[in-house]
């Protein structure tokens, strides 16, 4: 099945996960083009029954995963040294921060705005008997947020797949493909010319990139309406068009020049760029808010972690929140392990839990307090100050409708916007990259390889925004859907990731 075409470096391009996650993408694009109202009705069809059938084992998934990850990095098999190397290859600030920017893109502003608030509006179902916009409802709203983008959604994005496939690609010499997450289960054969494997490298990448073609088409959406809302640049097809297209282009030079240059000196800044946000807020801000709200939220979060995560009561809620959340991240699982596992040489796996499954997520419940917490203050202070923008023009407005109110505002938001632009980019290019490793199998792929990809990603969001907005939502709705193979993959890993911990904590003779 697997076509592979040998070149003189020793890589491989698998012209099947070439050609069928390609073909598909184009695919969708000349089906919008053709009736985007029956792509938009058939993706949003097919969203409803995986929510509703497998919204129960996304949640199993996300929370077997940090546990029994935790187990692994706190237990005896903390102590592996992942990798062939006996010390990592960057720094902890950059390695943390280049996870940290690829893995919380451009959601981690968005919706960090308006997660927050929409809950703060319309009490979670988790507490029931709560008046909506009153007091008493700020620290429910913050920690159902958390439940969304706290420690399961990390914990899937970088930990167990992540030992599975840095033993197969450094410890066992196998191409570094999502199908190596099945290496410890059927061995060589997946890794050769194997129908399974190929259908989920192809499975792995097309999720992947819907997840990454969705938030770019929205970046411009979002972008323009802010430029349009802080400078009055005029918000319509072109001005979003030329942001993604400017955003592509940077990121296409970024993704050639590889992991130690573009991306980690963007995540580097990035990460600076944030703390400084985070700075002028609490200054200008209501800190005192914040923290008191941080406090007790991140308490409830944790007081009711498990039944919080189990909830199942009202499916309609959680089909448009935890379980999207979640299927979400499960679309992104592989390849974002396989982008954690190249960054990561030489790294125990006590270091990965602590870095992704630990301070990232307590970091992000952070953030979310900060920007979202400081719309809620607002809202309070002067209620539909937020909330009018937020039902109007969506989660972007929300953000810029919060930094508005602040002193300097259009600084502030405009920083907020260009922390935005910077996290897709990250993305892109990080996505490119790891797009490029599932079709060769190598760390270190063709230039042009994810240059192309990193076009493509481009070229689909243009499209998708020319023809008009519930394109774009139907593709990021679509890794939903894939989410549901790839769950089953990621689920293999609850037998793998503690299997090969066994095996590497003998060789290592821990």
């Amino acid at each position: 099945m697997a076509n592979l075409n040998k070149r003189k470096n020793g890589q491989s391009i698998d012209k099947t996960v070439l050609f069928l996650s390609g073909g598909a993408l184009l695919a969708f694009v000349i089906l919008a083009l053709i009736d985007q109202d029956m792509v938009a009705d058939s993706v949003n069809y097919l969203f409803n029954l995986s929510a509703t059938y497998f919204g129960a084992i996304y949640q199993f998934l996300m929370l077997g995963t940090f546990f029994i990850a935790l187990f692994l990095g706190y237990s005896k098999f903390g102590k592996i040294r992942l990798g062939k190397l006996s010390k990592p290859e960057m720094s902890n600030f950059k390695w943390i921060s280049i996870i940290m920017c690829t893995l919380l893109a451009a959601g981690g502003v968005f919706w960090a705005a308006a997660e927050p608030l929409s809950h703060f509006l319309t009490v979670p179902p988790h507490f029931s008997g709560i008046e909506a916009g009153t007091a008493d409802a700020v620290s429910p709203a913050l920690a159902a947020s958390f439940i969304d983008w706290g420690f399961l959604a990390w914990a899937i994005l970088g930990t167990l797949g992540t030992f599975v496939l840095m033993y197969a690609h450094y410890h066992r010499d196998k191409p570094l493909k999502p199908r190596a997450l099945l290496y410890p289960i059927l061995g060589d054969k997946i890794m050769n010319k194997s129908v399974l494997g190929a259908f989920v490298d192809v499975f792995s990448v097309i999720s992947v990139a819907a997840g990454t073609i969705g938030p770019i088409g929205f970046l411009g959406l979002q972008a323009g309406y802010g430029l349009n809302a802080l400078f009055g640049v005029p918000n319509n097809v072109y001005v979003q068009s030329f942001i993604i297209i400017g955003v592509v282009i940077v990121a296409g030079i970024s993704a050639a020049t590889g992991i130690h240059k573009g991306i980690q000196i963007m995540s580097s800044y990035n990460v600076i760029l944030s703390l400084v946000i985070v700075g002028v807020i609490l200054v200008l801000g209501p800190a005192l808010f914040i923290f008191d709200s941080y406090l007790e939220s991140f308490g409830i979060y944790v007081q009711n972690f498990i039944s919080m995560n189990t909830f199942r009561s009202d499916k309609a809620w959680l089909g448009g929140w935890t379980v999207f959340f979640f299927a979400w991240f499960l679309g992104y699982a592989p390849m974002m392990a396989m982008f954690v596992s190249r960054i990561s040489r030489g790294r125990t796996i006590r270091e990965i839990v602590t870095a992704v499954a630990v301070i990232a997520p307590v970091v992000t419940t952070f953030w979310f307090t900060i920007v979202g917490g400081t719309g809620i203050f607002q809202e309070m202070q002067n209620p539909g100050s937020v909330s009018e923008a937020l039902s109007n023009a969506g989660p972007p407005a929300a953000m810029i409708a919060i930094a508005n109110q602040m002193p300097f505002g259009t600084i502030i938001g405009f920083l907020l916007l260009l922390t935005t632009i910077i996290f897709v980019l990250t993305t892109t290019d990080s996505m490119s990259l790891t797009i490029s490793m599932a079709i060769t199998g190598s760390g270190d792929p063709y230039k042009s390889l994810r240059v192309f990809w990193a076009s493509l990603i481009g070229l689909v969001a243009t499209v998708l925004i020319v023809i008009g907005e519930s394109s774009i939502g139907a593709l990021q709705s679509f890794i939903v859907v894939t989410a549901v193979p790839v769950s089953l993959l990621m689920l293999t890993t609850f037998w793998s990731a503690p299997r090969v911990c066994r095996k590497l904590y003998k060789e290592q003779k821990l």
